[in-house]
């Protein structure tokens, strides 16, 4: 249990009011329909679909319709797409389907199939080609939610630093751009893409981002635990935080977050199976079995044996024989 009061004060972005400042952030081959179902049921106040080409929703792509896909028993969900050409951003929000929460504009991924095209953080080099996508798509929601009689969803947008270390503090400019042209809400992971993952978040960038910004500033990297979380909001270095790499086989962390307890061994093992099911639900046992692989690995981090436990795992072909081997472990 975090060791303070509990963080449970309200945040609005733009016309959408979420209960509490814990969200779980996108992550391309995890936070799929079950694993954002499942964050949501643990105390998130907004989960993220996977990162969705704008362009691939243009042209009908099959891959990204599933991608969009949400399920009636989840959360809030925000969608999160990348694009670097305003046209095809605009023309995936006049066609994509109702239902999300928000709609968040990728300018952070750092995978090179990505920034290549000139998306993800490859739109940090130019802030003012950045502010068109803002733009674009905040007019194509406008005229979107006009055409359907509903109100409009905000724009937000996830970045980072900046591309290198010579363009680490570029986010001090870049992220008010991004509130200028129509952005309600920015989120910045404290690194550079050329740091990728490795070494540490900057959290005192962050915290100098947010006082240029008059619209909440979530902040990410390096949230391991709860505590982590809890600690960055107390600070003042950011209004909402992400859990990424910290929520991966551990969504009881926004429960901690939210004052509650670690989960006990057999609620843990109980999840393990319940998010084989909704797996095998959504998507059938061959794709369920090839997701808990990597899944089930990170819910049985830090458990005795680990290691041999995850090569016996990856072995095995059946739901059926996940959860034999399940039984017979001491987590």
């Amino acid at each position: 249990m975090t060791e303070t009061k509990p963080l449970t004060n309200e945040i609005r972005i733009g016309g959408v009011s979420l209960p509490h400042p814990f969200f779980m952030a996108p992550l391309a081959g995890f936070t799929d329909a079950p694993f954002r179902r499942i964050a949501s049921e643990l105390g998130a106040a907004l989960t993220y679909t996977e990162m969705i080409s704008a362009k691939g929703v243009s042209y009908g792509d099959r891959g990204s319709a599933e991608l969009l896909a949400i399920d009636p028993a989840e959360g809030p969900v925000a969608v999160q797409l990348f694009g670097h050409e305003p046209y095809y951003v605009r023309r995936c929000i006049s066609i994509m389907p109702e239902g999300h929460a928000l709609i968040d504009i990728n300018m952070g991924c750092p995978v090179p199939k990505v920034v290549k095209n000139g998306e993800g953080s490859a739109l940090m080099k130019d802030r003012f080609e950045a502010a068109r996508i803002v733009r674009a798509a905040v007019a194509a929601e406008r005229e979107t939610a006009a055409r359907t009689e509903r109100a409009p969803r905000p724009v937000t947008v996830k970045c980072r630093l900046g591309w290198d270390a010579e363009s680490r503090e570029a986010v001090l400019d870049f992220a008010p751009a991004m509130e200028e042209a129509g952005a309600a809400a920015v989120c910045v992971h404290g690194r550079t893409r050329e740091q990728f993952y490795g070494g540490e978040a900057d959290w005192e960038m962050i915290a100098r981002v947010r006082e240029r910004l008059e619209v909440p500033l979530i902040g990410s990297g390096d949230l391991f635990t709860a505590a982590d979380g809890v600690r960055r909001i107390r600070e003042g270095a950011c209004d909402a935080v992400m859990f990424a790499r910290g929520a991966l086989g551990n969504p009881w962390i926004f429960r901690e977050a939210l004052g509650g307890e670690p989960p006990a061994p057999a609620e843990r093992r109980a999840m393990m199976l319940r998010h084989l099911d909704l797996v095998i639900e959504a998507k059938g046992e061959h794709r369920a079995v090839l997701e808990m692989r990597k899944l089930w690995g990170f819910y049985m981090k830090g458990v005795r044996g680990a290691a041999e436990i995850r090569r016996r795992v990856n072995e095995l072909e059946t739901a059926e024989a996940l959860r034999g081997l399940l039984a017979s472990i001491e987590l």
